[in-house]
């Protein structure tokens, strides 16, 4: 699941699709080739909150306004004919009141459209939770699955979701990014660890991603297997971590490769609320990103 460097050296993130216009991109998550909600951007034109809810909404949307939109690879969740009734957003607290065809969603599939709808709008700044109505009627409960949805969704929600529980104790989620390729590009999907781990969830973000998938699937991590955390702290909702030297793509450069640095930092940023992540190999400062700038 490691590259091969020589062959590879050339190897960088890339979007699906590139954009020439000068409409700016956000990040929605859609449907990839293997089921996964999946990250990826789309253009959009709205400048007000609202509309730019209701555009990304559409997005979701199976034959809908903003198909032309989707990269190709990934393709919309909520059913066909969906209408979004009304959209509202007060006090960081969002309400979506839908049609009820979006209710025709496939069973296999229900779980995976509340996620989609979730990281998408939870990417919005100003939305710190989401009330989904059908026809005016708090969703609460997915009529097909009888899964229970919070009151308020977030990303706590989760994604994607692997479980690995021996108890109902002491449950534990973590949100780690792995890629995906579609053609010859990478794309990132998140991945939610259901577990009884008690670990603290940077030190389990780096022994997910320095082993590879979690499970069978086209999952990669370009995390050296030997990558370990030697120290973190948090403050001033700055995250400084320390690392071994694995965590170099070259010791003699001591660069850490883009695909390595942005799934370190997205898993970080869906598991803690920082605003900036330093990396730090040896005392000395190698890498930085900042939550706000990582689309």
């Amino acid at each position: 699941f490691f590259p091969n460097r020589e062959k590879d050296s050339n190897l960088n993130i890339k979007e699906i699709i590139e954009y020439t216009s000068d409409n700016p991109v956000h990040e929605v998550f859609l449907l990839d080739k293997d089921n996964y909600v999946a990250k990826t951007s789309i253009v959009i034109k709205s400048t007000d909150t609202e509309s730019k809810i209701k555009e990304l909404l559409e997005s979701l949307i199976i034959d809908g306004k903003k198909e032309s939109n989707i990269p190709n690879g990934f393709r919309a969740i909520i059913p066909v004919d969906t209408k979004i009734l009304d959209v509202n957003l007060k006090d960081g607290i969002l309400k979506i009141n839908f049609s009820k065809e979006i209710l025709e969603i496939d069973k296999s599939l229900e779980e995976k459209m509340i996620e989609a709808i979730t990281y998408t709008l939870t990417g919005v700044d100003g939305v710190k939770g989401i009330l989904i109505y059908v026809e005016g009627e708090l969703l609460d409960t997915l009529e097909k699955t009888k899964i229970k949805i919070p009151t308020y969704l977030t990303r706590d929600f989760g994604i994607n979701k692997e479980y690995d529980l021996t108890t109902t104790q002491n449950i534990t989620k973590t949100t780690i990014y792995y890629l995906n390729k579609n053609n010859d590009d990478y794309y990132y999907v998140p991945v939610t660890k259901v577990s009884n781990d008690n670990k603290d969830k940077i030190n389990i973000i780096i022994d997910e991603l320095a082993s590879g998938p979690i499970y069978q699937s086209n999952l990669m991590s370009f995390l050296n297997s030997n990558t370990k955390v030697i120290d973190y702290k948090i403050e001033d909702d700055t995250m400084t971590i320390k690392f071994n030297s694995y965590i170099f793509d070259n010791i003699n450069t001591k660069k850490i490769i883009e695909e390595v640095k942005y799934s370190i930092s997205y898993s970080i940023a869906d598991n803690y609320s920082v605003n900036e992540i330093i990396f730090m190999v040896d005392d000395q400062q190698i890498e930085k990103s900042v939550i706000k700038t990582l689309e």
